[in-house]
């Protein structure tokens, strides 16, 4: 028997004089299996998230974001497996379901990366700018209490600390803004780790202070994306959810086509 990338990789017409045709082709035992079980994985994933999103008897089944992490794992190894069954072809309305399904994974990249940057608890519940406020007020305490004598080093972590550097983002230049703003905390946490060092704290008590301080930084970030990193996690449901409906109803009907025609797998 020839191997599986033997297999996808010769012509399609050709495929019928491949060895390994009977149990890779959509309809084969493997390639069957392959649909069936990448089917399930993404109705799972879909399916557990939601319901232990939206229903309060589960809030505390678990934290919310391992549930997430649940969700993009079966959501990703799923396609991924429905590739295999479709033996890389697509055709009819089929292909609709599976280019529907290839932008439900993209868009659910996206979706990630902004869902990252909206600070949340452990348990996965969104904080909200007076949370974020408090927290960094509390950090900062204790930062400028070792910066109270250098002016100059404070000054330069002032200007990465502060949520007013945001105030002339423009999505236009964020290239250059983004790079400035990064070498100026390169510059900022430079001085501060030597501030540190002339003052003489201990191994572990400077590290503590450098990720307190970074974590400030990060915050500020935050504190001023906040809104916006909501608004397009609004936009993106409203994007991700039409896609993924399409999906799901076009591999409903190609389901129960397949069975109304008696294709069955190992049953």
């Amino acid at each position: 028997m020839q191997s599986g990338i033997d297999y996808y990789t010769t012509p399609v017409e050709e495929r019928f004089f491949n060895s390994s045709h009977a149990i890779l082709k959509p309809s084969g035992v493997w390639g069957h299996g392959f649909g069936i079980i990448g089917t399930l994985m993404m109705i799972v994933g879909v399916a557990v998230y939601m319901i232990r999103k939206r229903y309060r008897k589960l809030f505390n089944l678990g934290f919310l974001k391992h549930w997430l992490e649940l969700h993009i794992f079966l959501c990703t190894v799923g396609p991924i497996l429905v590739l295999y069954h479709t033996a890389f072809k697509f055709g009819g309305i089929v292909s609709v379901s599976f280019w529907s399904m290839v932008l439900v994974v993209l868009s659910g990249v996206v979706g990630r990366f902004i869902y990252l940057q909206i600070p949340r608890t452990i348990q996965g519940h969104e904080l909200s700018i007076q949370d974020l406020t408090a927290l960094k007020e509390k950090i900062a305490i204790r930062i400028r209490s070792v910066l109270s004598e250098d002016s100059s080093t404070l000054s330069e972590y002032e200007k990465v600390a502060s949520t007013d550097r945001y105030k002339n983002f423009k999505l236009s230049t964020a290239l250059g803004f983004f790079l400035r703003d990064y070498l100026n905390m390169k510059k900022a946490m430079r001085l501060f780790k030597k501030r540190l060092s002339l003052l003489g704290f201990g191994r572990e008590e400077r590290l503590e202070l450098i990720k307190a301080a970074k974590s400030e930084i990060v915050i500020a970030r935050k504190i001023a994306f906040l809104r916006t990193s909501q608004k397009l996690f609004h936009m993106w449901h409203i994007i991700h959810l039409p896609f993924a409906i399409a999906m799901f109803v076009i591999m409903l009907i190609h389901v129960g086509v397949t069975i109304t025609f008696g294709y069955k797998w190992i049953f």
